[in-house]
C-alpha cells in the first residue's frame, strides 16, 4: 500500500474511532512522535504495542465526527507524506465542541507507518479540553507534575 493510501486509511480509522485499527497501521517498531508536546506529555511513543496502549482511551476523550478536506502532500521521498487535516467533534467529558487542526509528517514503508510526527498544538488542545490539567488527565503516559 502506498504512503498516501496508508494515510487515507489512517484518517478513515480515526474517524471511525477504531484506535486498534489505527495503531495497527504502525510497523512493529514504528514511532509516534510529538515534537511540540506539552510539558508532562511524552515526546515519543516507540513500537506498535506502545502506540496501541497510548491511543486506547482516545474514544473516551474525543468523539471525532468529521475530518473535512484532508490534504496529503507527497514529498520528494516516496515514503514520506505530509498531511494537513482538521478534526471536528465533541469533548466527551464536557460536551464542548472540538475543532483542531493537525499537521503530520508520516513515513510509510512496506505498507506500515514507520514514523508519524504529529505537530499538534498543546496550547490549542488545552483550551479545547478545558485547561492544561484536563488535557494531562485525558491522555495516558502524561505526567502530572
Amino acid at each position: 500500500m502506498t504512503s498516501d493510501k496508508v494515510v487515507r486509511r489512517a484518517l478513515q480509522l480515526l474517524l471511525a474511532q477504531d484506535m486498534a485499527g489505527f495503531a495497527g497501521l504502525w510497523a512493529e517498531e514504528g514511532v509516534l512522535e510529538f515534537p511540540f508536546a506539552a510539558p508532562g506529555f511524552p515526546t515519543r511513543v516507540q513500537g506498535r504495542a506502545a502506540v496501541v496502549e497510548y491511543l486506547s482511551g482516545y474514544p473516551d476523550i474525543l468523539q471525532i465526527k468529521d475530518i473535512p478536506r484532508p490534504v496529503i502532500h507527497q514529498s520528494v521521498d516516496p515514503d514520506v507524506v505530509i498531511v494537513e487535516f482538521e478534526a471536528i467533534g465533541t469533548v466527551i467529558a464536557t460536551g464542548a465542541p472540538y475543532r483542531m487542526t493537525y499537521i503530520a509528517v508520516i513515513t510509510v514503508r512496506n505498507g506500515e507507518i514507520q514514523s508519524y510526527r504529529d505537530y499538534w498544538s498543546p496550547a490549542a488542545a488545552a483550551e479545547v479540553m478545558g485547561g492544561a490539567q484536563e488535557l494531562l488527565n485525558a491522555f495516558p503516559g502524561s505526567t502530572h507534575e
